[in-house]
């Protein structure tokens, strides 16, 4: 009789459990260096703990598929042997004979051989009841070969291999004899343990070479766009010749061509603006220059055909009038556009000297003959060192726009601030300034007409300067409602001449506007002559 067995597949299976999902993190956090990082030390990790699941997957399945086969074939060339000389029916003893034989060949695995109602275990010691299961035994004894299954019997995994024993003849009938051989898995287990825990402890080294390499890299990648950052910084701060070297071929040097191609681009379209400027301001100045002798001459015949017009008939009378005022204005404008030049070419200098601030107040509202329409608050013993003229045109076209613009009371009131600050401060009661209107007030030929209205205040007379017109200095003074929109613009760079600040807002509560000149006591700046 021999015995003869197939391989089988094992007659069940623990369904694969599938690793829960874990959501990452929406975004992150941080800078273009902490991302690029964390997505380095991720990748890496994912592909430690994709790698180490696979490489113990399939170890697992070679350690076990060797076991499984290294016990089948041996069971079966085992029982081959034996069975040879077996006679059947067996009884009890013969039965157990022929199991220990079996085992003594099997390394003593416990061995279990079973005849119709007859069993017998090679180690009468050894529970087999839960170890060779009912299901493993029907599948035998309806087989035609070898069948194995993995069970756990307290804890601990055991592989258990039966075979039927068939008879040596043509038709291969089974003899109704069954063999099987537990084997102890717990080295196996052990063993794929192992290389478990080995395959994890590589795990953070390579997350940690994973984290350099990540820095490595960035610092690499970030160095042009460090580059790019800084000097884009400087293109915005005015340093139009701000460039960044190019190097290789890649999108980094790609985006610093970009940038040099468009900082040469608005260097040269600032150079075109500044070329159109100075020739704009040159034109200015000269047209301006030119006309001061014919406006001279013309300012003298008016002044004759004012004093005579009383002599006149009424239209010859208000027609010179008329001249008068428009020529006066018209010397005014000039003046002004001489004064706008001089800032913008930056040939205004100051002529300072220590002055005290509450007399230089007095003189310049004396002299437009403003002294009794004005409430004053001036402290006496404030002295700084300014321009005493340029300080005459502040005041001069700060009250002189709240007289023309704003109602009485008009206040102006001097204090220092800080112990190294001087604020002059002139407010009105009229109907203030809307937002956009003091956004804009400043603002070269800006008038604010139409946001203050107010009847116009005729200008007083004032005597007329060594040269023949009227006023006393650009932007100063009134002028009948026909502002050329420059005394606001020119009264602020003489103030930042000084260092100061000319501010505006709305006066609450009453109404009105209030316009503080901030100077500094001291000059920080040279002092020099026009």
């Amino acid at each position: 009789m021999k015995g003869r067995s197939r391989r089988r597949g094992p007659l069940r299976h623990e369904p694969r459990r599938r690793a829960p999902l874990r959501h990452g993190p929406r975004r992150f956090v941080g800078g273009l260096r902490v991302r690029l990082v964390v997505t380095f030390v991720l990748v890496a990790l994912v592909s430690a703990v994709t790698a180490t699941a696979l490489a113990y997957r399939e170890a697992r399945t070679a350690v076990l598929q060797r076991t499984q086969n290294t016990a089948v074939n041996d069971l079966r060339e085992r029982v081959a042997v034996v069975a040879a000389g077996f006679d059947l029916p067996p009884d009890q003893r013969s039965l157990s004979r022929f199991a220990a034989e079996v085992s003594e060949g099997l390394g003593a695995r416990v061995v279990v051989a079973r005849h119709e109602d007859l069993s017998a275990v090679s180690d009468t010691y050894a529970d087999t009841e839960g170890r060779v299961t009912a299901e493993l035994r029907a599948a035998v004894r309806a087989g035609d070969g070898a069948r194995f299954q993995r069970v756990e019997w307290r804890g601990e995994p055991y592989l258990v291999v039966g075979t039927p024993v068939t008879y040596a003849d043509g038709d291969r009938r089974a003899s109704g004899l069954e063999v099987f051989a537990i084997t102890d898995l717990r080295a196996e287990r052990d063993d794929t343990a192992a290389l478990l825990d080995s395959v994890q402890e590589g795990i953070v080294p390579v997350v940690v070479a994973a984290a350099l390499l990540a820095l490595l890299a960035a610092g690499t990648v970030l160095r042009p766009v460090r580059k790019l950052g800084r000097a884009t910084r400087e293109l915005a701060a005015g340093d139009l010749g701000s460039r960044v070297a190019v190097r290789g071929h890649d999108e980094l040097a790609d985006l610093a061509r970009t940038f040099n191609e468009t900082a040469d681009a608005l260097q040269s379209s600032d150079a075109e603006l500044r070329a159109q400027e100075a020739k704009a301001r040159r034109f200015v100045a000269d047209v301006s220059h030119e006309l001061r002798t014919p406006l001279a001459a013309m300012a003298m015949v008016a002044t004759v055909l004012e004093e005579d017009a009383d002599q006149l008939p009424p239209d010859a009378a208000r027609a010179a009038r008329t001249v008068g005022a428009e020529t006066a204005r018209l010397s005014r404008l000039v003046e002004d556009l001489m004064e706008i030049s001089r800032f913008d070419a930056g040939a205004a200098r100051l002529n300072a000297s220590e002055t005290d601030l509450a007399d230089t107040v007095r003189a310049s509202l004396a002299l437009r003959g403003w002294t009794d329409r004005v409430t004053l608050r001036l402290p006496e013993g404030v002295r700084a060192v300014v321009d005493r003229r340029r300080v005459d045109v502040i005041v001069a076209n700060l009250v002189g726009n709240a007289l023309k613009h704003g109602a009485p009371p008009v206040t102006v009131t001097l204090a220092v601030t800080g112990g190294d600050r001087v604020v002059l401060e002139v407010a009105d009661r009229g109907p203030g300034l809307p937002p956009e209107a003091r956004e804009r007030v400043f603002d070269r030929f800006y008038k604010a007409d139409e946001a203050r209205t107010r009847t116009t205040v005729p200008a007083p007379a004032v005597p007329s300067s060594p040269g023949g017109v009227r006023g006393a200095g650009p932007g100063a003074g009134l002028d009948g409602g026909q502002g050329s929109g420059l005394g606001m613009a020119i009264a602020l760079e003489n103030a930042r001449l000084h260092g100061g600040s000319i501010g505006v807002e709305a006066r609450r509560p009453g109404g009105g506007a209030v316009f503080t000149l901030v100077l500094p006591l001291r000059r920080t700046g040279g002092e020099g002559g026009e």
